[in-house]
């Protein structure tokens, strides 16, 4: 069973959205009041499939939880919060947040974004022939769809869903300009509903943990297209 923890503080909407969780299927963790200073605690005791995190939390926000969270897994992380300001989407997106639902919503929204973001997470392997479990697109650099990182010579660091199936498609081509949609389009199944700076944002995690690899300069941005990955011993 599809497990989500559900870290809201106002019990009667964590009810609710329990109740309709677990009428689509999906086993529900919710963190007692005394739970909440050690919400790590529960990541690592029942490993769940995603998570559901509201911004206003006791003790510590969403985003400082967020961030602890990513030191220890790359779990999807989705925020739910009455916070619509741009600025709170960004900071969601640069503390390890994968999407974001700004409360309130219909369940309907919910759901589906859900479903599309461990559709995403968890089938980013499709089984067809052009498709392998590691891709090697340029000498040594690997890129594990299964495991979420990528490898480049002697180090390894881990990706975010999101930033797995950016680069992805900037894997697949080969050193050609991969327009905006296009990339919103692998990553979150949609182009209407995507922020335009949620894409700038991911791209920028992504950029830094290249660089972390040892990778300076070679995500590229073309302006009024695109992005581009171009590594330095890529043929022209």
């Amino acid at each position: 069973m599809i497990s989500i923890l559900l870290i809201e503080d106002d019990a009667a909407l964590s009810r609710l959205l329990e109740g309709h969780l677990r009428r689509y299927g999906y086993g529900v963790i919710i963190p007692d009041p005394e739970d909440f200073r050690h919400l790590d605690r529960l990541l690592m005791e029942f490993k769940p499939h995603l998570i559901l995190l509201d911004i206003e939390l006791p003790f510590y926000d969403g985003y400082v939880w967020a961030r602890k969270f990513r030191e220890q897994s790359t779990v999807p992380i989705m925020f739910i919060s009455a916070r619509g300001e741009p600025i709170d989407q960004v900071r969601a997106l640069e503390n390890g947040g994968d999407d974001y639902v700004v409360k309130p919503f219909h369940m309907e929204v919910l759901l589906a974004k859900i479903e599309a973001l461990l559709r995403r997470t968890y089938e980013l392997s499709p089984i067809h022939a052009e498709t392998e479990r590691t891709i090697r697109p340029y000498g040594e650099l690997i890129l594990d769809l299964k495991r979420l990182v990528v490898q480049y010579r002697d180090r390894e660091i881990s990706l975010t869903p999101v930033e797995t199936s950016l680069l992805h498609e900037l894997i697949k081509a080969r050193g050609d300009v991969v327009d905006r949609d296009m990339l919103m389009l692998a990553a979150w199944d949609e182009v209407m509903f995507v922020d335009d700076n949620t894409l700038t944002v991911n791209i920028s995690r992504l950029r830094q943990k290249l660089t972390q690899l040892g990778l300076t300069r070679v995500l590229e941005t073309v302006r009024g297209h695109g992005y581009r990955l171009k590594l330095p011993d890529t043929p022209e």
